[in-house]
């Protein structure tokens, strides 16, 4: 079973930048298309950005394209999300999540085998 562990999150001012990471526990992770997701408080969980197993294809939320930046290190089993621009609606707990061997880029939450347990962003306005 493929465990994630997310790290990064903080306070940051609104404009400002800040990169979360999620480690994998195992050599499986090549073979994950790794997804981000967040979750505001009263809302739905909802996708940011995925990248697949092959790091060839990402896929971005409209509402974070042209801020965020998903990359992969498959030596180190670690995905990043680079967050620039961030406005205080981008505050939210984020979730990395993995999908076995998927051979697109999923949006939807219930595609993804295995979670992290979250890293807090909040961004101050």
């Amino acid at each position: 079973q493929l465990q994630l562990v997310e790290s990064g999150g903080g306070l940051v001012q609104a404009g400002g930048s800040l990169k979360v990471s999620c480690a994998a526990s195992d050599r499986t992770f090549n073979y994950y298309t790794m997804g981000w997701f967040r979750q505001a408080p009263g809302k739905e969980r909802e996708f940011v950005a995925a990248i697949m197993w092959s790091g060839g294809t990402r896929n971005y939320a409209d509402s974070v394209k042209g801020r965020f930046t998903i990359s992969r290190d498959n030596a180190k089993k670690t995905v990043y999300l680079e967050m620039n621009s961030l406005k205080p609606e981008d505050t939210a707990l984020y979730y990395c999540a993995a999908d076995y061997f998927s051979d697109y880029v999923s949006t939807r939450s219930a595609e993804y085998d295995y979670w992290g347990q979250g890293t807090q962003v909040t961004v101050s306005s």
